[in-house]
């Protein structure tokens, strides 16, 4: 495993943090939930000529072993990403199944790639993060060989998603210090704007720039649920700092505001996402 020093900006503290170990405590329950939009995302690496593949934010690894599963000894997929507890665990994952992907811990901003070494960049998930995005995706450019083709996941608005808005919605009067979301800032939402996605890409050096809203089912177990909502998001961040009176009011008031998407032993919802695509023209 590969490791590059990294500065001490926010999303970086954030994900080696907290919000980093519970995503690798919940990594089959989040691979579950979102195995359709990686399938997507496979299907794309299929249909194109790539043997190099570069995987951007690729958390604990499940799209990139993906991808190097279906490439075998033809190819090679590579994941990055700012969260060592997530690459640990990647890296974990791929020798434990013995499947030739390699991972990199550093920030796909700034992270010196060699250049024009990449035939497809792809990401679920992974590309909203950055504090600088006309830089990072001017970087992944960079690393792109000529006619390399890109291709993400991003959440589309959070009222276009109420699922993923639902606990801290429910929450906010039982705890006042919940953090807002900022429209704009790096983070789940932050490519909700088309418009802001296309002057991103254009700004960077990207063409053929194609964005196309997709709504997909997903689905998680309903006994998992409790789990879901009190370790990720904004409350899954400050629920600890709650008593246990509150805590258990909270849970209780969350989990009754959930029961819409609950159907017997399945919790259904709609992500709400732009499949994004560009090219890397020569100039």
């Amino acid at each position: 495993m590969n490791a590059t020093r990294q500065t001490d900006d926010g999303q970086t503290t954030l994900w080696n943090g907290p919000a980093g170990r519970a995503w690798v405590e919940a990594q089959e329950l989040l691979d579950q939930m979102f195995k359709p939009l990686e399938d997507l995302l496979v299907e794309a690496v299929f249909a194109g000529s790539g043997s190099r593949v570069l995987d951007v934010g690729c958390g604990t690894g499940s799209t990139t072993l993906a991808v190097a599963r279906l490439l075998g000894a033809k190819g090679h997929c590579s994941g990055i990403d700012i969260s060592e507890p997530m690459i640990t665990a990647a890296q974990a994952r791929a020798e434990r199944e013995g499947t030739p992907a390699s991972f990199i811990r550093a920030n796909a901003q700034n992270h010196a790639f060699e250049p024009a070494s990449f035939d497809m960049i792809i990401s679920r998930f992974g590309v909203m993060f950055f504090d600088d995005s006309v830089r990072a995706f001017a970087n992944l450019r960079r690393a792109a060989k000529d006619d390399a083709e890109l291709r993400f996941v991003a959440w589309r608005s959070p009222s276009e998603n109420p699922f993923m808005t639902t606990a801290e919605r429910a929450a906010a009067p039982l705890l006042p210090n919940l953090p807002a979301r900022k429209p704009d800032a790096p983070g789940q939402f932050a490519f909700a704007d088309q418009r802001r996605v296309y002057r991103i890409l254009e700004e960077s050096g990207w063409a053929g720039i194609d964005i196309r809203p997709i709504d997909v089912a997903c689905t998680l177990p309903e006994k998992e649920l409790v789990r879901y909502l009190t370790r990720l998001g904004p409350l899954g961040l400050i629920l600890h700092e709650a008593d246990d009176r509150t805590r258990t009011r909270v849970i209780e008031t969350v989990r009754a505001a959930f029961e819409p998407y609950v159907h017997g032993a399945e919790v259904r919802f709609t992500a709400a996402c732009w499949m994004v695509g560009a090219r890397a023209l020569s100039v």
